[in-house]
């Protein structure tokens, strides 16, 4: 598992209830398929930007959205093979596995000019809020993804 899914996973399994310890994390990442060790795991929720929040019952992990967007960041232009766009829509081709990854970091960062994505294994569909704004739209893709 790259360093990619694996903090996809964290933010997934965190995202999805409460994880109390990092002890608990660990379990979770096993079931998922990843062996992670304690130290890798620590700087892992450190680049997150997680933090533990306490609470009734002990506490949990905690993301802010854009903790998890910043993160994320370094990790687009090595995935991004292409991208293309025809009349209405924007293609982004990604390596395989990646998609999923981008088009997160894209809704993360809440575009007014993007509607939604849609991901597959290695392609990411853009649906712009309007065809007016389309290479406007594709020239602020290419610096927040290129860049």
């Amino acid at each position: 598992m790259t360093k990619t899914e694996r903090l996809y996973c964290i933010r997934k399994i965190i995202a999805a209830g409460a994880v109390g310890s990092q002890e608990d994390l660990k379990r979770e990442l096993a079931r998922e398929g990843c062996k992670v060790t304690q130290a890798t795991l620590s700087r892992d929720l450190k680049d997150l930007g997680a933090s533990w929040v306490p609470g009734p019952g002990g506490g949990r992990y905690s993301l802010s959205p854009q903790s998890g967007a910043a993160a994320l960041r370094p990790f687009m232009g090595s995935n991004i093979t292409d991208i293309a766009a025809n009349e209405t829509l924007i293609l982004i081709r990604t390596l395989p596995g990646a998609a999923g990854t981008v088009a997160e970091y894209i809704d993360s960062q809440r575009l007014p000019e993007v509607l939604g994505t849609v991901a597959g294994d290695n392609t990411v569909l853009v649906i712009p809020s309007g065809i007016k704004r389309l290479p406007a739209l594709q020239k602020l893709l290419r610096g927040k993804l290129l860049a």
